[in-house]
């Protein structure tokens, strides 16, 4: 009788595919610039975060100059939230919803 094979933990990853890109949200403000400190319940939402991600096809197009790890501005009306980790936010973000990448002066 051959041995049971055994499972190889295996990480699980989110691959975006077509023309889009992971993000990971950056955390929602609980502070004004000026300094004051808003209620739980009320929240600026924010609409920067970092690239994770990115699909081959985005990848390889010349017209997108976004790279993993970038930082971006994104339009959150088309995101989906990818249901992966407990902190909710990772999200699959059409490239075309992704409207800067902050880049710093070398």
């Amino acid at each position: 009788m051959p041995a049971p094979k055994t499972k190889k933990s295996e990480l699980e990853t989110v691959e975006p595919i077509g023309h889009r890109v992971l993000i990971r949200k950056d955390e929602d403000k609980k502070q004004t610039k000026s300094g004051i400190h808003l209620p739980d319940k009320i929240e600026i939402p924010t609409i920067t975060g970092r690239v994770v991600a990115i699909s081959a096809v985005v990848e390889n197009d010349t017209d997108y100059p976004v790279r993993q790890y970038d930082k971006v501005l994104f339009n959150p009306k088309h995101a989906i939230p990818v249901d992966f980790e407990g902190d909710n936010r990772l999200f699959v973000v059409p490239i075309e919803d992704v409207v800067a990448v902050f880049r710093k002066d070398a």
